[in-house]
């Protein structure tokens, strides 16, 4: 049984008074009787904060992004040991703004991925097309290439210890949501590709949708056999909105 896993990705938001009454509310209404899991993950210079305001808590905690080296001369770059040493116990690698914005390939998310767990962080690796690939017909093999860079550079075992997040460029803060039946066609094809490696890891791993999830359509997402659960974008950054999407999972 998956559990679902709903990770709130702040993006570059937040202020201390925000940040402290979003945890304020996030935590207001958690339930222990779910077994849902949440996630925050604050810009970097928030992380201590956050970190301390969750602190004997079950929220998790990750960060948006990781340098592929361990230490050394990379000026504004983070590496995976300093989050974990800040109680990070997940980070983004391949994120969509990441790859669109900063020109990151396939070949360098692998790396970081690599990175990731090599600081014993899980990598939340998230793939998806844009819509121009959607368009041509291309979806699943694109997708299908940023899976199988990391399966090439780090092996299917590596997923043991990781998450997928399935985003579909077009979907991602423009208001539009791909349909419950196209979200879990791709995420059944993700699954089937890490099944065809190793069937125990493709049936284990959590496989989360991204792309403009709100209170509204989350449970009808989530309802979906291979959809466990979702990054959230702009819906994180309101205690109400995050938590209501955690409620329908």
């Amino acid at each position: 049984m998956r559990n679902k896993l709903i990770a709130g990705n702040w993006k570059m938001n937040g202020t201390k008074p925000e940040i402290r009454s979003l945890i304020g509310g996030i935590l207001s209404r958690l339930d222990p009787e779910r077994s849902a899991e949440v996630m925050v993950l604050p810009p970097f210079p928030y992380i201590p904060l956050v970190q301390s305001l969750l602190d004997h808590t079950p929220v998790l905690l990750g960060g948006q992004d990781l340098s592929p080296h361990a230490s050394g001369a990379y000026t504004g770059d983070v590496s995976g040991s300093m989050l974990a040493d800040w109680n990070c116990g997940y980070v983004l690698v391949g994120h969509s703004e990441r790859r669109a914005l900063h020109g990151e390939t396939s070949a360098q998310v692998a790396e970081k991925f690599v990175a990731a767990q090599e600081a014993g962080l899980q990598p939340i690796l998230c793939v998806g097309e844009t819509l121009d690939e959607r368009e041509a017909g291309r979806t699943r093999e694109v997708v299908g290439g940023q899976i199988g860079a990391v399966i090439e550079a780090a092996g299917i075992n590596a997923f043991s210890r990781a998450v997928v997040a399935y985003e579909p460029v077009w979907a991602i803060g423009t208001g539009q949501t791909a349909t419950p039946e196209q979200a879990q066609e791709i995420h059944a094809g993700i699954r089937a590709q890490l099944s065809a490696e190793d069937a125990t890891i493709g049936g284990r791993v959590r496989i989360l949708y991204g792309g403009s999830v709100k209170p509204d359509n989350a449970a009808e997402l989530f309802a979906c056999e291979d959809i466990d659960g979702g990054l959230i974008g702009g819906a994180s950054l309101k205690a109400e909105s995050f938590m209501a999407i955690y409620q329908a999972a």
